[in-house]
């Protein structure tokens, strides 16, 4: 028994270390070996150094064109927990919108006899301990044909799975070609990739995070856990414009993304089964953290109670609130529903029937949620300790630069 026994580990040991060189070699041939069709094998090895950093320097860098610094951490498919060892491959066109090729460049992908290219300007990085990458590079230009915004694609292995997979490009919030018809269309695959920059040192900074396997149909490791309320982490939040009854923009129809979106921000909504009680200690911790970060936080309750809507009660209740309340910062809106689509508001996923949904953000991309919330003082440490969390780029105003 035991002879057959200690056979059958052999033969196993023997299969995975196969496997493994199966493995290894493919990935040792896609080096070397350029694709003959990129929409069937994309070529992520081709090149790739067997050494990877956390940081990476572009071909592009050395060029003549607006230095740009994409910047973030990559995390694990709750969107807390950082990921370590992610590699992620990029590529772009050069200023003029060209895959341009590159003899004498080490990274240099001639055309295949498909005419199929990712040029020179290309590379890998391999986040750190903490999920952390930096990509120096230049600002891509828009391809001749003006057929797309300015891009950079990206695409993402994980340590433990065989199969790379693309995530949604970098795209540049302040491109004219970013139409909201296309910012609505975008998958969102791996969270929001519009980049909203900030200048440091003569270069313009921009922050993303990723989020593994967020929205990739079919991914292997999905949580089981469902999302009740709210739009996902790593996703942006979608503008809409809520009635404000009480606070700076009281008396209009002013959308919180639009015109505070910058730094922090947190959206409070509460639907059909509004706890008062609770609202108030809700009201007055949020309003105090406003007060105290300034203008790095902006606090709005959203309303959207849809049972007997009347917009002059509901009005009328929200102002009377907010002076009993002597609020200061906090904007108290309402909304006939939180699916209401005049007001746009039905683009954030809300459910209606739950006590309530937080979505915490940061240059308009969610980086918390959390519903169905009590005013505990563990949960306001909990929200305080999440603000405090910043990049040193933070506070730091919006590039001019276009």
């Amino acid at each position: 028994m035991n002879k057959i026994f200690n056979a059958l580990i052999l033969i196993l040991l023997l299969l995975s270390l196969s496997n493994c060189n199966g493995q290894n070699n493919s990935i040792s041939t896609q080096r070397e070996t350029l694709s003959k069709d990129f929409d069937k094998l994309l070529p992520f090895y081709f090149k790739m150094p067997s050494k990877l950093f956390s940081e990476d320097r572009s071909p592009g860098w050395k060029q003549n064109g607006t230095k740009i610094l994409l910047t973030g951490t990559v995390y694990e498919f709750d969107g807390k927990t950082p990921a370590s060892g992610v590699i992620l491959y990029y590529y772009q066109t050069n200023v003029n919108g060209i895959y341009s090729t590159n003899p004498k460049e080490p990274r240099n992908m001639p055309k295949n006899k498909l005419g199929q290219t990712h040029g020179h300007i290309r590379g890998w990085v391999k986040t750190n301990a903490d999920g952390e990458y930096s990509i120096y590079t230049i600002k891509p230009g828009t391809y001749p044909s003006r057929d797309e915004p300015a891009h950079i694609h990206i695409s993402v292995k994980e340590p433990d799975l065989e199969n790379h997979y693309y995530i949604d490009d970098f795209v540049f919030d302040n491109d004219p070609m970013l139409t909201s018809r296309r910012r609505n269309a975008m998958e969102n695959r791996g969270g929001s990739g519009v980049i909203r920059f900030v200048e440091k040192d003569e270069i313009q900074v921009g922050e993303r995070n990723m989020i593994l396997g967020l929205n990739v149909p079919n991914y292997p490791k999905k949580s089981l856990k469902k999302y009740v309320s709210g739009k996902k982490i790593g996703e942006d939040v979608s503008s809409f414009t809520p009635f404000h009854a009480f606070g700076p923009d009281k008396g209009t129809k002013t959308c919180p993304i639009c015109k505070y979106g910058w730094y922090h921000g947190i959206l409070y909504f509460v639907g059909n089964d509004p706890d008062w009680i609770e609202i108030r200690k809700w009201l007055v911790f949020l309003d105090s953290e406003s007060i105290k970060r300034e203008k790095y936080l902006k606090s709005y309750f959203v309303y959207g109670n849809d049972e007997n809507f009347n917009k002059e009660d509901i009005e009328r209740k929200l102002e009377e609130l907010g002076k009993e309340l002597q609020l200061k910062n906090i904007a108290l809106t309402f909304v006939p529903s939180l699916s209401d689509k005049t007001s746009e508001i039905y683009l954030n996923k809300i459910n209606q029937y739950i006590a309530n949904t937080f979505l915490i953000y940061r240059r308009s991309n969610i980086i918390g949620k959390y519903t169905n919330l009590k005013p505990t003082q563990g949960n306001f440490d909990m929200i305080k300790a999440q603000l405090n969390q910043q990049s040193e780029y933070f506070k730091l105003p919006k590039s001019s630069n276009k």
